[in-house]
């Protein structure tokens, strides 16, 4: 039996119990042929060629038997690449490195989703194949420019899909239609074999019905290729167990007059509160300023790169829309280009100086959502209100999971996005995970809820000993918790440890070891942070405090501080007090 939701480990599950590749493939056939959205491919793989790739499984394989489909500007061998253009069609002889991947980890591909002409546009109307609408509502926009991606894994046409994303356009379609969509790392998965937009911040995106899903394709696509000039080897950035999340102020809170939007808004910020999560606002003005650059100056003269040559001879064969975003690059030179990517590096010190304050943000994906008939009205105006949210990510070098966050009173969905820094796609899981279950929207047309959870990695910690003015409480302490320390334990030292108190003023705790000393060891406290942190805490350390291994009462070992020998020259050994805290206090009773 064909599971509600097609999960991954639902699928696995129903192969187990009897369940054939090939069944599902023709099962899937089947309901492609019965959706009424007839805009969602452009090409279908032969339903008998999906089977025979079926029959032949190796169930052993990680993604053995799961279908999937992908946006028409990533190759696949032997089918027409269009990027919506009929006039540029090609038919590539070798996959794009990525569909290469993920076939042979056993996904089997159905075809070839409708997109917005090039990847430009966030709302899915901008394509001669027609408009894929949303899942909900065939009046609504399903987003963009992955639009077909989405909808096809919304629908229950697929387990998963690829899309891309340059502005939004793996974020923004996963809202319209109440799925998981994952912008990765720029380059974690290479871009060899895709149709560029603009080539230094496409990323290729992972639509999914929960992050679990979206991270075992993540899983299997990525890596480092030598043929695509942004591509890097894999890096994790493991995030706090429990985030400290950005959100929006009252003041940044645009929601494009969609009151239903913004309480849905609303409702994921008390959820996360209540999920235990430390919920502080942020400046989004950096934001927002760089999300408007992206489309609004000569950043938009990258697109115009992408596809110049065809450009040049075939203009008329673009979308109009394209074709004015497109061709208005050209009236910007060089030199606006330098001007803008200024703005931008000016822009990003403050943005990264509002992330540097929280783990995550969590912001909407998308303002609100359009008809159809709207978009086509104003299509540069509402495509601009759609990336207010979305714009900045690959500018600044994040990480971003949308999912779903609720209904509107009119049935219609509603996104958040959780957007990190680069490389921290597994703790941004976690979290999508947690939060995506919490909210109850489901996932897809059917609103059903995924099984499948993906647990937040620990995050890689140092333990630091503390003897003195970093004690909780004490004058320093603030430094470790301004750096996202957590405190583990109070505890003591091994018995051979001596305290001074240092002959400066005021005076300054020197913690020594003393081989040979049998004593009741010294207060201490052991403090956990992030190796990035432990590395800006010893770089900022003044003389002569160091870092050492200090050795604990129960025998464990870590690294601490340790007072430099030749400081402790006219020093006063206060060992026999026990601590820093105490010694200060006896210091108060006698004044």
């Amino acid at each position: 039996m064909i599971p509600e939701l097609l999960e991954i480990p639902a699928l696995h599950a129903a192969f187990a119990a009897g369940l054939t590749p090939a069944a599902l493939v023709d099962s899937l056939y089947d309901r492609i042929e019965a959706w009424p959205d007839k805009a969602v491919f452009i090409t279908l793989v032969p339903r008998e060629d999906a089977r025979a790739v079926a029959q032949g499984m190796d169930m052993s394989l990680p993604l053995a038997g799961m279908p999937f489909v992908v946006k028409d500007n990533i190759d696949v061998a032997g089918m027409p690449t269009t990027a919506a253009c009929p006039d540029f069609a090609y038919i590539p002889k070798v996959d794009a490195t990525v569909v290469a991947r993920l076939r042979a980890a056993g996904a089997i591909l159905l075809g070839k989703a409708n997109l917005d002409q090039f990847a430009t546009g966030l709302n899915g109307t901008r394509s001669p194949y027609g408009a894929p609408r949303s899942v909900f509502n065939a009046d609504y926009i399903s987003g963009g420019s992955s639009s077909g991606s989405a909808v096809a894994v919304a629908a229950g046409l697929a387990a998963f899909a690829l899309g891309t994303d340059t502005a939004g356009s793996g974020r923004v379609p996963a809202a319209c239609n109440n799925i998981v969509g994952l912008k990765p790392s720029i380059g974690l998965i290479p871009a060899t074999g895709v149709v560029p937009a603009c080539k230094s911040l496409d990323c290729v995106a992972v639509f999914a019905n929960s992050a679990a899903d979206a991270m075992a394709v993540l899983q299997a696509a990525q890596g480092y290729d030598a043929a695509d000039a942004y591509s890097r080897p894999v890096q994790t950035v493991t995030l706090p167990t429990t985030p400290r999340l950005g959100v929006l102020a009252a003041r940044d809170r645009d929601f494009a007059g969609d009151a239903a939007a913004a309480a849905l808004y609303q409702a994921a910020v008390r959820q996360a509160a209540a999920l235990g999560w430390v919920v502080q606002e942020i400046d989004y003005a950096p934001f927002r300023n760089i999300a408007a650059l992206l489309y609004g100056g000569a950043y938009v003269a990258e697109r115009l790169a992408a596809v110049k040559p065809f450009y040049d001879v075939h203009a008329a064969s673009f979308e109009p829309t394209v074709r004015e975003i497109i061709g208005g690059a050209e009236r910007y030179s060089a030199a606006d280009a330098f001007t803008d990517i200024y703005k931008v590096q000016a822009l990003r010190h403050a943005a990264l100086a509002e992330l540097a304050r929280v783990d995550a943000l969590l912001l909407p994906t998308a303002p609100t959502i359009f008809t159809v008939a709207q978009m086509q009205e104003q299509p540069i105006a509402h495509n601009a209100t759609l990336g207010l949210y979305t714009n900045f990510v690959n500018l600044l070098d994040l990480v971003a999971i949308a999912l779903p966050a609720g209904f509107r009173s009119t049935g219609l969905p509603f996104g958040v996005s959780l957007i990190g820094p680069a490389f921290s796609e597994a703790s941004l899981a976690g979290y999508t995970s947690t939060l995506h279950q919490a909210l109850g929207a489901g996932a897809g047309v059917r609103r059903a809820s995924p099984r499948s959870g993906f647990s937040q990695p620990e995050p890689e910690e140092v333990m630091l000993v503390v003897a003195g003015a970093h004690l909780s409480g004490m004058v320093l302490n603030h430094e470790l918790i301004n750096l996202g320390a957590r405190l583990v334990s109070a505890t003591s030292t091994a018995p051979d440890y001596k305290l001074y108190a240092l002959p400066t003023t005021p005076p300054k705790p020197g913690l020594a070891r003393s081989p040979g000393f049998m004593g009741a060891g010294i207060a201490v406290e052991v403090w956990a942070l992030t190796p990035e942190a432990f590395g800006w805490f010893v770089a900022a350390l003044p003389a002569p405090m160091g870092i050492g291994r200090v050795s604990l009462a129960d025998g464990t070992v870590h690294p601490g501080f340790l007072c430099e020998a030749y400081a402790l020259a006219g020093a006063t050994d206060i060992t026999a007090h026990g601590g820093w805290r105490a010694y200060l206090k006896s210091q108060q009773s006698i004044a």
